[in-house]
């Protein structure tokens, strides 16, 4: 699946939804059914760690630098900033048959999963 549309556009919103994740572009959006770790130059945030929420919320106007999605390898979309959004896609590390869905025009109601 092509993800690339989100590279160059602005994360505009970042949405906790009970048990899932939303990331906002100024157009697509993806819905993450599990949860993300947060590469930062430094060191990385996983679930559940202070500062996760913080970590995810600060790329909030960050723009996309590269954006990929391997079929049952991972999900990356890495900002111009250096941080590094990243979901293993590997069938061992996911609870359930889907990780997420991608919708380029953003509705959510038209999108592909993966």
């Amino acid at each position: 699946m092509d993800i690339s549309a989100i590279e160059g556009q602005e994360l505009t919103a970042v949405e906790f939804v009970s048990d899932y994740l939303r990331l906002r572009f100024d157009g697509p959006m993806l819905t993450l059914y599990a949860w993300p770790h947060v590469l930062l130059s430094d060191f990385s945030l996983g679930f559940g760690e202070p500062e996760y929420r913080n970590a995810l919320c600060a790329q909030l106007g960050e723009m996309v630098a590269r954006a990929s999605l391997e079929e049952l390898e991972a999900l990356t979309v890495e900002f111009e900033s250096g941080t590094v959004i990243a979901l293993s896609l590997r069938e061992e590390e996911l609870s359930g048959p889907e990780a997420g869905s991608y919708s380029e025009d953003g509705s959510g109601l038209i999108g592909e999963e993966f």
